[in-house]
């Protein structure tokens, strides 16, 4: 398995948050691993963004046009 870049405890929080009761090590797992996924996503898009823009640096605008295509919102 890969390396997550995203810690699973706060994934536990999140559930809570959603409110769960319970969550088991395997769907916090899965969850950040879901979350990674769209991160990248986004952050690929957003990059697209910026170097279209002539920029090497993303900035929040590059982000919410990148969420709103990848998330379809």
């Amino acid at each position: 398995m890969n390396e997550l870049e995203i810690a699973v405890a706060p994934m536990h929080r999140l559930c809570k948050k959603a409110g769960a009761d319970r969550v088991s090590e395997a769907a916090a797992e899965e969850l950040a691993k879901v979350l990674e996924e769209i991160g990248v996503k986004i952050a690929k898009e957003a990059l697209d963004y910026a170097l279209h823009a002539r920029r090497k640096t993303i900035k929040v605008e590059d982000i919410e046009i990148a969420t709103r295509k990848v998330m379809g919102k």
